[in-house]
């Protein structure tokens, strides 16, 4: 990995080599990796103290797996070279900028209440139809999963896609101190992580701190239809580029004529000011997946693309597991969207659901991180659920049932299930689900709603 000898790593992240000789001491690591079952020869392991492991159990396996070096915070009873640190998550993020600043790559940075990965995979199958991309795969987003994502860059590639996720104040300024993006998304401001940072004012301020750390006559790409990000007018005498489907007049980049084709996509035209019109079909379903065409259309544009090779990386784009990912197994079709939830995606993707011609199901769980207004946002989501047609509704976990007591309120005789827990709902589910039904597959990552899709999965 360029630059990252010993010698570098140490002074990167201030801490003290021990046992490396002035050869040692000028060898390129050729990976960091914090899982010792991932260990390679010549690789850093870097040793973190987690929930449930601690690395530095694992040091020995390393060294014997071929680690060259580790980084531990203890001192350390052996002959093989490590460097001692105070703190090891502080020492991968050290590591982390240091070597993408040595790198020449372009950084586009991701973030926003909703719809993060979805863009994620949209710019990255965009910008691949000219460049070598990396992207952030899963959900590696993180203060560790950022670090992590940028040591798997190398020299060949031009871009990187780097998701970038939080949940309070100060942290974006710290993934933003390592990305430095060159182009900077945020895709909307919703209503996650309010238990934090308590208002959608809070959010707002929470994820342009991206901005802070910018690189020079970088980008700022914003959803213009979001009433936050549309107030944006400059920052550090950079304009943003707004992109949306209303206020038309305003927008640099926009969609029209957009067409649902039920479950199988969604068309729409997308065009600009210069000229740019794109007939496009997008092979996910739902109106919020043209938000994320156009983002990638806009990032494009500045990484010099043409309008076929835009509209080819939009057509390309797959559904990624658990989220929107339509599956067909013996006759019932599954939307899997349930690695994650809150009340914008919660009621898009029960919009997708609506498209479907055959009997429609939406099995939902709690949307966790909505502080104070947890009740009401759940008792709202019943409302939604009414009035989309939507034939039944399996909910499960203890705030789910204020959406299912205002659906309860609104029609005694709705087609309606309730189960506090997750493991109560998997018994009843072949009694409620039948062939030729379309099922919805909703919640936060903590109802563990894997289960369900597993469970329909597995049975094929």
């Amino acid at each position: 990995m360029k630059n990252l000898t010993l010698h570098n790593l140490a002074e990167v992240c201030r801490g003290k080599l021990f046992n490396a000789g002035p050869d040692v001491r000028e060898l390129e690591v050729e990976g960091i990796v914090t899982d010792s079952r991932k260990v390679v020869k010549d690789s850093l392991f870097i040793a973190i103290r987690g929930e449930r492991a601690d690395g530095h159990d694992f040091i020995d396996g390393c060294y014997e797996a071929g680690a060259v070096c580790v980084i531990s915070e203890k001192e350390l009873q052996t002959e093989k070279p490590y460097i001692l640190v105070e703190r090891s998550l502080q020492a991968i993020k050290d590591i982390a900028e240091f070597y993408l600043k040595g790198l020449n790559c372009k950084v586009v940075g991701i973030t926003g209440s909703v719809g993060k990965t979805s863009t994620k995979e949209m710019i990255a199958s965009v910008l691949a139809e000219k460049y070598r991309v990396l992207k952030t795969e899963g959900n590696f987003n993180n203060e560790l999963g950022l670090p992590l994502t940028v040591f798997r860059i190398r020299e060949e590639h031009e871009i990187a896609v780097l998701e970038m996720g939080i949940s309070d104040f100060g942290e974006m300024s710290r993934l933003a101190r390592i990305a430095r993006p060159d182009i900077s998304v945020i895709t909307n401001i919703g209503l996650c992580h309010l238990e934090h940072l308590k208002s959608r004012d809070g959010i707002l301020q929470a994820k342009t701190e991206m901005f802070d750390h910018l690189k020079e006559d970088a980008a700022i790409i914003l959803n213009g239809d979001d009433d936050k990000l549309s107030a944006i007018q400059e920052h550090n005498g950079t304009v943003p580029v707004f992109y949306g489907m209303e206020h038309k007049e305003r927008l640099d980049v926009y969609a029209d004529s957009v067409t649902p084709e039920g479950i199988r996509g969604i068309r729409c035209s997308i065009h600009d000011r210069e000229h740019m019109d794109l007939e496009v079909m997008i092979q996910i379903p739902g109106r919020h997946m043209v938000y994320n065409a156009l983002a990638a259309a806009c990032v494009g544009r500045q990484m010099g693309l043409t309008p076929e090779e835009i509209r080819r990386g939009i057509e390309r784009i797959l559904p990624v597991s658990g989220r929107n990912h339509i599956i067909s197994v013996n006759g019932i079709t599954l939307i899997d969207d349930c690695y994650n939830a809150n009340p914008v995606s919660m009621k898009a993707s029960i919009d997708v659901l609506s498209y479907a011609d055959t009997r429609k199901v939406a099995i939902l769980g709690d949307m966790f991180e909505l502080g104070e207004e947890e009740a009401e946002f759940h008792s709202e989501l019943g409302d939604y659920i009414a009035s989309k047609g939507i034939d039944v509704a399996v909910l499960a976990g203890r705030r789910m049932k204020h959406a299912y007591l205002k659906l309860h309120e609104a029609n005694e005789n709705y087609n309606l299930y309730y189960f506090e827990q997750t493991e109560e709902l998997m018994q009843e589910l072949d009694q409620i689900v039948r062939q030729g039904d379309t099922v919805l597959v909703k919640a936060s990552h903590g109802m563990n709603f894997i289960k369900i899709i597993d469970h329909f999965t597995k049975k094929s």
